[in-house]
C-alpha cells in the first residue's frame, strides 16, 4: 500500500495510535538516516502502529541563513520516493517557516503532540537539533518526551570509511563526481528522474542521438559524462552514457541538462519519465574546437562506459 503524502502538519486528520516517527530533513536519505527510519519501521510493526516520517521544506537554512542555505540533494518528490520504497506508512513535509523556528526547544515534544494526538514514539540521529536557536539536543527531547508520555529513540551514526556518513560528505563527494563512495553511503546507486523533454536534437547530428532530461537539484554531481543505466516506469535498465553540465561545444547553456545516450534501441521518447543510476564518472565536460573533434571524443565516451557497465565493444 502507498503512503500517505501530506504536504504539512496542519493537513493530516487525526491518526490513530500509536504512530511512530522519524523526525529530520533526510537529505538523501541516507544510510545514517535509515537507521533512524528502520528503528520507527520496527516500533511500528511491534506494536501494530504507523511508521512515519516528518521532515522539512525548503531547508531550514534557508530561513536561517538565507545568504548562504545549504544546497540540497532532492526535492521532497524525489525523497518521498525513497521513503516508500523503504517502507514508511506516513511522510510528512512540514512548511519550515520563522515561526516553526521560533518554537522553545523544551516545548517541541508537546508542539508535535498537539498536532499529532496519536504520537507514541519519536525517532532521530544523535546529533538531531530542534527548538529556537538549536538549542534542543536529543538529551533534552528524550527528557520532555519522557514528560509527555513520548519514547524517543535515538539511533546512533553509521560509519563509512571510518567516518559517520553525513549528508554533508555526500554533497562533497557527488561534486566530486565519486559516485561508487556516494553509493556506498546512499546504500543503493546516486539516481536522477526526470521527464524527457524536447531539445535541439545536436546530438542526432553527430551520430549519438540523445535524450533530453529536465533535472537539476541544487546539489548535483560533477559536470561531465558518466556511465549509467537508464529505467522507464516498466521492464530492464538500458545502459548508456550521459553527460550533466552546459554543453560548452554546441551552446553557451546557463542551465545544467542532462543528456542520456541510450546504447542500442531506445524505448523512450518526449513525455517518458525515467530514472537515471550514476555508475561512474568518465571525464569532466569539457569545450572541443569543433564538431569533428567532439564526435571523435563521443565514441571514446561510449567505449568507455560501455567497458564500465561490463558490455562488449560496438
Amino acid at each position: 500500500m502507498p503512503p500517505e503524502v501530506f504536504a504539512s502538519l496542519a493537513a493530516v486528520p487525526p491518526y490513530p495510535a500509536p504512530l511512530h516517527l522519524a523526525v529530520g530533513m533526510f537529505d538523501g536519505v541516507h544510510r545514517g538516516h535509515q537507521a533512524v527510519i528502520q528503528r520507527a519501521l520496527d516500533a511500528a510493526r511491534t506494536s501494530g502502529g504507523t511508521a512515519g516520517v516528518l521532515t522539512f521544506w525548503p531547508h531550514p537554512s534557508v530561513v536561517l541563513r538565507p545568504a548562504a542555505p545549504t544546497r540540497v540533494m532532492q526535492d521532497p518528490a524525489a525523497k518521498a520516493e525513497v521513503l516508500r520504497r523503504l517502507g514508511m506508512q506516513l511522510i510528512l513535509t512540514e512548511p519550515f517557516s520563522a515561526g516553526i523556528a521560533e518554537v522553545e526547544a523544551r516545548g517541541f515534544a508537546a508542539w508535535l503532540r498537539a498536532r499529532l494526538p496519536g504520537l507514541a514514539g519519536l525517532y532521530v540521529g544523535e546529533n538531531f537539533r530542534f527548538g529556537r536557536g538549536r538549542r534542543g539536543d536529543v538529551a533534552l527531547l528524550a527528557q520532555t518526551g519522557r514528560e509527555g508520555g513520548i519514547a524517543v529513540v535515538v539511533a546512533p551514526p553509521v560509519l563509512w570509511e571510518g567516518a559517520p556518513v553525513s549528508s554533508t560528505r555526500i554533497r562533497t563527494l557527488l561534486a566530486a563526481g565519486e559516485m561508487a563512495a556516494v553509493a556506498g553511503m546512499l546504500g543503493r546507486p546516486y539516481v536522477s528522474q526526470g521527464p524527457v523533454v524536447t531539445g535541439k536534437r545536436l546530438g542526432r547530428t553527430l551520430g549519438f542521438p540523445t535524450l533530453n532530461l529536465i533535472w537539476s537539484p541544487p546539489a548535483g554531481p560533477r559536470f561531465g559524462v558518466y556511465a549509467v543505466r537508464v529505467r522507464g516506469t516498466s521492464g530492464a535498465p538500458r545502459p548508456g552514457v550521459a553527460n550533466y553540465g552546459l554543453r560548452p561545444t554546441l551552446e553557451q547553456a546557463t542551465d545544467p541538462r542532462l543528456e542520456l545516450h541510450v546504447f542500442g534501441d531506445c524505448p523512450w521518447a518526449e513525455g517518458a519519465v525515467l530514472s537515471v543510476e550514476w555508475e561512474r564518472f568518465l571525464r569532466p565536460e569539457q569545450a572541443f574546437p569543433d564538431v569533428a573533434a567532439l564526435r571523435v571524443q563521443i565514441q571514446l565516451d561510449c567505449a568507455a562506459a560501455r567497458a564500465v557497465l561490463g558490455l562488449p565493444p560496438a
